[in-house]
Protein backbone atom coordinates (compact mmCIF):
# COMPACT_ATOMS: atom_id res chain seq x y z
CA UNK A 1 0.00 0.00 0.00
CA UNK A 2 0.90 3.52 -0.84
CA UNK A 3 2.08 5.50 1.99
CA UNK A 4 3.70 9.00 0.37
CA UNK A 5 2.11 11.84 1.25
CA UNK A 6 -0.24 13.09 -1.66
CA UNK A 7 0.31 16.86 -2.51
CA UNK A 8 -2.04 18.64 -5.15
CA UNK A 9 -0.31 18.50 -8.74
CA UNK A 10 -1.13 18.15 -12.37
CA UNK A 11 -2.35 14.52 -11.73
CA UNK A 12 -4.60 15.47 -8.69
CA UNK A 13 -7.20 12.49 -8.72
CA UNK A 14 -5.35 9.91 -11.37
CA UNK A 15 -4.79 6.70 -9.84
CA UNK A 16 -2.20 4.87 -11.30
CA UNK A 17 -2.03 1.08 -9.77
CA UNK A 18 1.10 -1.27 -9.68
CA UNK A 19 1.59 -5.12 -9.58
CA UNK A 20 3.60 -6.62 -7.12
CA UNK A 21 5.02 -9.44 -5.65
CA UNK A 22 7.92 -11.19 -4.07
CA UNK A 23 11.36 -10.76 -5.85
CA UNK A 24 10.29 -6.94 -6.51
CA UNK A 25 13.07 -4.19 -7.39
CA UNK A 26 12.93 -2.16 -4.75
CA UNK A 27 14.63 1.13 -6.05
CA UNK A 28 12.05 0.89 -8.97
CA UNK A 29 9.07 -0.17 -6.38
CA UNK A 30 10.11 2.83 -3.70
CA UNK A 31 10.46 5.40 -6.91
CA UNK A 32 6.72 4.88 -8.17
CA UNK A 33 5.46 4.98 -4.73
CA UNK A 34 7.07 8.97 -3.83
CA UNK A 35 7.38 10.04 -8.27
CA UNK A 36 3.43 9.62 -9.04
CA UNK A 37 2.53 11.06 -5.79
CA UNK A 38 4.62 14.22 -6.51
CA UNK A 39 2.32 14.77 -9.16
CA UNK A 40 -0.74 14.43 -7.18
CA UNK A 41 -1.58 10.87 -8.52
CA UNK A 42 -2.91 8.69 -6.30
CA UNK A 43 -0.45 5.16 -6.30
CA UNK A 44 -2.06 1.23 -5.61
CA UNK A 45 -0.17 -1.63 -5.35
CA UNK A 46 -2.51 -4.28 -6.43
CA UNK A 47 -1.60 -8.37 -6.17
CA UNK A 48 -3.40 -11.45 -5.78
CA UNK A 49 -3.86 -11.70 -2.02
CA UNK A 50 -5.12 -16.01 -1.89
CA UNK A 51 -8.26 -14.82 0.54
CA UNK A 52 -5.74 -13.30 3.07
CA UNK A 53 -5.90 -9.47 3.59
CA UNK A 54 -2.67 -8.87 3.29
CA UNK A 55 0.79 -10.35 2.18
CA UNK A 56 4.08 -9.25 2.68
CA UNK A 57 6.46 -9.50 0.30
CA UNK A 58 10.61 -9.38 -0.14
CA UNK A 59 12.75 -7.45 -2.93
CA UNK A 60 15.31 -8.98 -4.63
CA UNK A 61 18.23 -6.74 -4.49
CA UNK A 62 17.91 -6.67 -0.89
CA UNK A 63 14.97 -8.57 0.96
CA UNK A 64 13.29 -5.27 1.51
CA UNK A 65 9.55 -6.19 2.67
CA UNK A 66 6.44 -4.36 1.07
CA UNK A 67 3.28 -5.26 2.39
CA UNK A 68 0.00 -5.53 0.26
CA UNK A 69 -3.53 -5.24 0.62
CA UNK A 70 -5.04 -4.54 -2.43
CA UNK A 71 -6.41 -7.61 -4.20
CA UNK A 72 -6.12 -7.42 -8.22
CA UNK A 73 -9.18 -10.03 -8.41
CA UNK A 74 -11.83 -7.07 -6.69
CA UNK A 75 -10.69 -3.81 -8.28
CA UNK A 76 -12.41 -1.95 -11.32
CA UNK A 77 -9.51 -1.60 -13.87
CA UNK A 78 -11.52 1.41 -15.54
CA UNK A 79 -11.06 3.40 -12.41
CA UNK A 80 -6.90 3.54 -12.96
CA UNK A 81 -5.32 5.97 -15.35
CA UNK A 82 -2.54 3.26 -15.71
CA UNK A 83 -1.60 -0.03 -15.17
CA UNK A 84 1.77 -0.64 -14.34
CA UNK A 85 3.98 -4.08 -14.73
CA UNK A 86 7.23 -3.19 -13.07
CA UNK A 87 10.61 -5.64 -13.61
CA UNK A 88 11.82 -8.13 -11.56
CA UNK A 89 10.22 -11.64 -11.23
CA UNK A 90 6.50 -9.94 -10.64
CA UNK A 91 5.25 -10.85 -13.45
CA UNK A 92 6.54 -14.45 -13.27
CA UNK A 93 4.76 -15.09 -9.95
CA UNK A 94 2.10 -13.40 -10.66
CA UNK A 95 1.08 -15.69 -14.13
CA UNK A 96 0.78 -18.39 -12.01
CA UNK A 97 -2.47 -20.22 -12.37
CA UNK A 98 -3.48 -23.45 -10.53
CA UNK A 99 -5.51 -24.77 -13.65
CA UNK A 100 -3.13 -24.00 -17.36
CA UNK A 101 -6.33 -23.92 -19.22
CA UNK A 102 -7.14 -20.94 -17.31
CA UNK A 103 -5.36 -17.50 -17.56
CA UNK A 104 -4.00 -16.53 -14.18
CA UNK A 105 -6.04 -13.53 -12.69
CA UNK A 106 -3.34 -11.00 -13.34
CA UNK A 107 -3.22 -11.85 -16.94
CA UNK A 108 -6.99 -11.61 -17.00
CA UNK A 109 -6.37 -7.83 -15.74
CA UNK A 110 -3.44 -7.23 -18.04
CA UNK A 111 -5.82 -8.65 -21.03
CA UNK A 112 -8.45 -6.18 -19.85
CA UNK A 113 -6.51 -3.28 -19.92
CA UNK A 114 -4.75 -3.92 -23.19
CA UNK A 115 -8.25 -3.77 -25.04
CA UNK A 116 -9.15 -0.60 -23.42
CA UNK A 117 -7.64 2.23 -25.00
CA UNK A 118 -8.75 4.71 -22.09
CA UNK A 119 -5.75 3.01 -20.02
CA UNK A 120 -2.46 3.55 -20.12
CA UNK A 121 0.19 0.52 -20.10
CA UNK A 122 3.07 0.19 -18.49
CA UNK A 123 5.16 -2.36 -18.59
CA UNK A 124 8.57 -2.72 -18.08
CA UNK A 125 11.60 -4.67 -18.55
CA UNK A 126 10.73 -8.58 -17.72
CA UNK A 127 7.17 -7.56 -17.05
CA UNK A 128 6.76 -8.65 -20.10
CA UNK A 129 6.44 -12.24 -18.98
CA UNK A 130 2.70 -11.57 -17.80
CA UNK A 131 1.63 -11.20 -21.24
CA UNK A 132 2.78 -14.23 -22.26
CA UNK A 133 -0.29 -16.19 -22.11
CA UNK A 134 -2.28 -13.35 -23.71
CA UNK A 135 0.24 -12.77 -26.77
CA UNK A 136 -2.53 -11.43 -29.09
CA UNK A 137 -2.51 -8.21 -26.81
CA UNK A 138 0.72 -6.98 -28.16
CA UNK A 139 0.68 -8.29 -31.46
CA UNK A 140 1.38 -5.83 -33.98
CA UNK A 141 2.41 -3.55 -31.39
CA UNK A 142 6.03 -1.70 -31.19
CA UNK A 143 7.55 -2.49 -27.76
CA UNK A 144 11.08 -2.91 -25.70
CA UNK A 145 11.75 -5.52 -22.95
CA UNK A 146 14.69 -7.01 -21.31
CA UNK A 147 17.05 -8.10 -23.73
CA UNK A 148 16.58 -11.91 -22.48
CA UNK A 149 13.00 -11.62 -23.52
CA UNK A 150 13.43 -9.54 -26.96
CA UNK A 151 12.75 -13.84 -28.75
CA UNK A 152 9.92 -14.00 -26.38
CA UNK A 153 7.87 -10.99 -27.68
CA UNK A 154 9.29 -11.22 -31.37
CA UNK A 155 7.55 -14.84 -31.47
CA UNK A 156 4.19 -12.93 -29.41
CA UNK A 157 4.37 -11.14 -32.80
CA UNK A 158 5.34 -7.41 -31.04
CA UNK A 159 7.69 -5.27 -32.93
CA UNK A 160 10.99 -4.92 -31.09
CA UNK A 161 12.31 -1.48 -30.88
CA UNK A 162 16.20 -1.38 -29.27
CA UNK A 163 15.15 2.02 -27.16
CA UNK A 164 14.83 2.75 -23.55
CA UNK A 165 11.71 3.53 -23.28
CA UNK A 166 9.09 2.92 -26.51
CA UNK A 167 5.62 4.83 -26.53
CA UNK A 168 2.97 2.90 -28.92
CA UNK A 169 -0.04 4.58 -28.13
CA UNK A 170 -1.33 3.55 -24.75
CA UNK A 171 1.10 1.13 -24.58
CA UNK A 172 4.61 1.86 -22.58
CA UNK A 173 7.19 -0.21 -22.14
CA UNK A 174 10.90 -0.11 -21.08
CA UNK A 175 13.89 -1.95 -21.19
CA UNK A 176 15.31 -2.55 -17.57
CA UNK A 177 14.08 -1.84 -14.15
CA UNK A 178 16.87 0.41 -13.97
CA UNK A 179 15.42 2.72 -16.63
CA UNK A 180 12.29 3.14 -14.15
CA UNK A 181 13.32 6.94 -14.08
CA UNK A 182 12.75 7.31 -17.68
CA UNK A 183 9.68 5.09 -17.56
CA UNK A 184 8.05 6.94 -15.07
CA UNK A 185 9.08 10.04 -16.62
CA UNK A 186 7.50 8.95 -20.03
CA UNK A 187 4.35 7.40 -17.78
CA UNK A 188 3.89 11.31 -16.64
CA UNK A 189 3.95 12.62 -19.75
CA UNK A 190 1.82 10.33 -21.34
CA UNK A 191 -0.90 10.98 -18.96
CA UNK A 192 -1.01 14.67 -18.95
CA UNK A 193 -0.85 14.97 -22.53
CA UNK A 194 -4.16 12.79 -22.35
CA UNK A 195 -5.64 14.68 -19.66
CA UNK A 196 -4.80 18.19 -21.49
CA UNK A 197 -6.58 16.68 -24.44
CA UNK A 198 -10.00 16.15 -22.48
Amino acid sequence: MSDAVLREGPLSGARIAVLIESDYYEPEISYYRHRFAEEGARVEFLTRLWGESELTFTGHEFGAPFTADRSLEEVDPRAYAAIVVPSGMVADRLRYTEDPDRLAPAARLLRWAMAEPAVVKGIICHGMWLAASIPQSVRGRKLVCHNNLVGDVRNMGAEYVDQDVVVDGDLLTARTGEHHHLFARALIELLLERRAGR
